[in-house]
């Protein structure tokens, strides 16, 4: 056996009988670090085909190759695709808010995962992968990008480039949690720009925007608009969690 494996090996043995890994939701002592208990995984809601071939919302039955949602049909979105992981309900909240919030980092790689798997074709077509950016005074004050951290573990997980700052976010936006879907277009309406000398880069490639949360995609749609401005010829955005409304029938 070569030495530093088995030292690995060893240190983690001894990490985890200090500190045993923990479920990254409620707490109860798991088997692998960045994993859930059996309560807390059967709870989350995941999502996947049959969806909208655009926004990704979730069908009931299967509606044929390309089939839109009635909201995608009404008024499409400007960015090719749209993927997420997990239905953004109350089994999943308390869990990203940690990860966004509380410093449960350790968890990157687990969602990570779960979202390449969901917008696997859309990662593999990729050019380049970015992330939704913070202002800097928030980035200072929460000490680190949920998006981008995702962004790096998608991009390290596939193979993929990964640039998380093509993006700037040049004024400081109010929370959003607590605003309506036409007061948040307002709230973000040029609130993003290019980041100074990334043009070349932009222009001509497909990019995957990375996001934790999907809810109206105000933020997500000012970021696209703001890369299409630059050229690039398809935008595709993929997040952790989307809320799920019922559409009109």
């Amino acid at each position: 056996m070569e030495l530093a494996p088995a030292l690995r090996k060893s240190a983690s043995w001894l990490l985890d009988a200090v500190l045993p890994p923990r479920c990254l939701k409620c707490g109860e002592i798991v088997a692998d670090a960045g994993s859930l208990c059996g309560k807390c995984w059967q709870a989350l809601r995941f999502l996947g085909n049959p969806c909208c071939a655009c926004c990704g919302l979730p069908f009931e039955f299967e509606m044929g190759e390309n089939s839109l949602c009635a909201g995608c049909i009404a008024d499409r979105p400007l960015y090719n695709r749209a993927r997420a992981a997990l239905v953004y309900d109350d089994a999943s909240r308390d869990l990203i808010l940690r990860f966004k919030h509380a410093d449960r980092i350790d968890g990157a790689a687990t969602f990570a995962g779960w979202m390449a798997r969901a917008g696997a074709a859309m990662v593999d077509s990729a050019d380049i992968i970015t992330a939704v950016p913070l202002h800097r005074w928030r980035l200072v004050r929460r000490r680190y990008n949920q998006a981008a951290i995702l962004a790096n573990a998608i991009g390290g997980q596939r193979g993929k480039l990964v640039i998380p700052d093509l993006l700037v976010r040049r004024r400081a936006t109010p929370s959003q949690g607590h605003l309506g879907p036409s007061q948040r277009q307002r709230n973000v309406a040029g609130a993003f720009a290019l980041h100074s000398g990334r043009t070349q880069v932009v222009a001509g490639a497909r990019i995957l925007l990375i996001d934790d949360v999907l809810t109206t995609g105000a933020t997500a749609e000012s970021c696209v608009r703001t890369l299409r401005s630059a050229g690039a010829t398809a935008v595709d955005l993929l997040v952790l969690a989307r809320v799920v409304r019922v559409q009109p029938t």
